[in-house]
Order: C-alpha cells, then structure tokens, then sequence
C-alpha cells in the first residue's frame, strides 16, 4: 500500500496556509479590560505585583479609557476602592460613590466604549466579605437588597452592563427586577456565574481593591473548585432568572467548564484571566523561563478554542497591541 492519501502537513508548510484553516482566532473585540478607579486627582499608581496595571482617579481613568478604546478594545471592567469602608458597604450605592463618579465620566467623554461595572460589596465592607455578616455567616437575602441598590445605582449612572460577583442565591433574580422596576430595562447582566473558591485571586484582593477578608474565607457562596455538575446547576439558574452573559472564573484552570458551559448553553460567554494566572506568566516571563508574548497568545486562544466569547483580562491592551 501507498502512503495514506491524507497528509495533515500539506496545509501547515506557511503561514498563510496556517492562517487559512485556523480555526479560532483571538480578536481585539473579545477582551475586556479590568479597571480599578480611586477618590483623588491626577493619580496613576501602577498596583504592586500586578505590573502594568494602575489605580486610577476619575480624570487619569478617562484619559486611559481612550488608550484602551484606541486600541480596539470594546469594554471595560470597572472596580472601585472606596475612601471608607463600613458594615453595609454604603459607599457602594452612593449617588456620587466613587464608581458612579467613573461611570459618568467614563459615558461622558469617551465614546464608544461599554461601560461594566463589578457590583460587588467586598471592596466596601470593613470586613472584606461580600455582603452582610451576622454570627459569622454571609446572610444571603439581606445582602441581596443590598445589591439591588448597587445595581440600579450604577445603572442610573450609565453603565451598560452589571456583573455581580458574589455569587449569592437569587442574584441575577434580584437586580434584573430592581433593574426593570426603575424602567431600567436595557441594563445587560453578566452573571459572574460559575465562579470558584480559588486562590488565583489574591493579588486582587491584596493589592488591587485592599479587600482581603478580615477572617474565614468566602468558600460558604464561592464553588467548590472540584465541582463541574454544581457549575452547570448555577448557570441555568443564572439563565433562568435572567443574564444576558455568563461567565467562568477563574478561566485558565477550567477549561473544561467553559466548553461544558459553551456546549450545554450556547450563551454568550465570558471568562474571566483572574490575577493569580497573570502574575504567573508574568513572574516566568520575567525570570527567563517562558516568552511572554508567545505563551499569552496561546491562554488566550486556548479560551477562545475551549468556547469562550469575552476574555476579561489583565493582558487586553499588551494583547490587543498585538493583534493589531
């Protein structure tokens, strides 16, 4: 017998026949790029351990806002780390809160570019955890007015999108009706959906938002990392009370949730490249082990492949740079 008609390398012998049959590509509009605003003037201070990213006052926001959008990149992702910090997270659904100030801006003088916010309460509790604390336990219901009002407070400011992170049950039930009552009903929610119990996200609490948990940790609403079946019972119940985009996080360790998540749901899907994974690549770049730029391409097409159709990540404008 002849060698076997088909030979896969025929079609890999250069790069335009690569590019010809690839069959994802990552596009600059896919990512999103997170942000992190502060009260004051005139402040951009890169964050410590997460290089290349900074804390913002509102004016520097804006001005890096239109970097971002320059660069092709659709939206952002917006956090803020409040002046003070008390028991019910006031300054989260303040009128003039620090992200409500951002989101403003942000609509006001930069055009074209969507607006999410992270509504969330662990940036501005004393405590660090994500809603109200009673005995020690994250008591689920009244954190959930709580949350009503962050939402409808950033969506009244301008946001286009609200991504709630705590993952409390009735979440996404909760802020679609507090969005709908007030006439808001165009507000999209991104449903932090599937979100995991996982360590790749302290450098974010430590040195991004200073929201680290006083005591225990946030295991009683966050997943269990070794659970797959339990992700799927959340997101359909995300689906069902109304997002309008699910997501994955942390991405690079769960893999196979996104393309269960794609295939089961076959709704817009983001994933979420926590901190922890980046300051991993970053610290193998840095000490010579692995070619940054390279290895980057390849985690962010590995989500693409894997079924994702939005990369929130801290490695947006470095890769939208490239991709142009």
């Amino acid at each position: 017998m002849g060698f076997p008609t088909q030979r896969l390398r025929r079609l890999r012998r250069n790069q335009t026949l690569r590019s010809m049959v690839r069959e994802c590509d990552v596009n600059r509009d896919d990512l999103i790029y997170p942000m992190f605003v502060v009260h004051g003037r005139g402040i951009k201070r890169e964050i410590k351990g997460l290089p290349g990213n900074y804390h913002h006052s509102v004016d520097q926001l804006v001005e890096e806002a239109k970097q971002v959008r320059d660069l092709g990149i659709l939206a952002v992702l917006l956090f803020g780390i409040p002046e003070k910090k008390d028991a019910n997270a006031s300054e989260a659904y303040a009128e003039n809160g620090i992200v409500q100030q951002a989101v403003r801006a942000l609509k006001r003088e930069v055009e074209g570019l969507t607006v999410i916010t992270d509504v969330c309460l662990c940036e501005y509790t004393e405590h660090g955890h994500c809603g109200i604390i009673e005995n020690g336990y994250l008591v689920n219901d009244r954190s959930l007015e709580l949350l009503a009002k962050v939402t409808v407070s950033h969506a009244k400011a301008g946001a286009d999108i609200v991504a709630p992170a705590a993952m409390l049950d009735g979440q996404i039930r909760t802020m679609r009706s507090a969005l709908d009552q007030d006439g808001l009903i165009d507000t999209a929610i991104m449903g932090y959906s599937a979100k995991f119990a996982s360590k790749l996200y302290d450098p974010f609490f430590k040195q991004c938002t200073h929201s680290a948990v006083a005591f225990g940790d946030k295991r009683t609403h966050q997943m269990d990392f070794s659970n797959s079946d339990e992700a799927m019972r959340e997101i359909a119940l995300d689906v069902e009370e109304g997002a309008d985009i699910i997501m994955v996080k942390p991405a690079l360790f769960y893999l196979d949730i996104v393309a269960r998540a794609k295939a089961e749901f076959k709704m817009p899907l983001a994933v979420y490249n926590v901190s922890g994974e980046y300051v991993m690549l970053k610290a193998a770049a840095e000490a010579g082990r692995l070619d940054e730029a390279s290895v980057r391409m390849e985690m962010l097409t590995a989500f693409k492949r894997a079924g994702a159709d939005l990369i929130i990540t801290y490695f947006a404008k470095e890769a939208a740079r490239e991709l142009h």
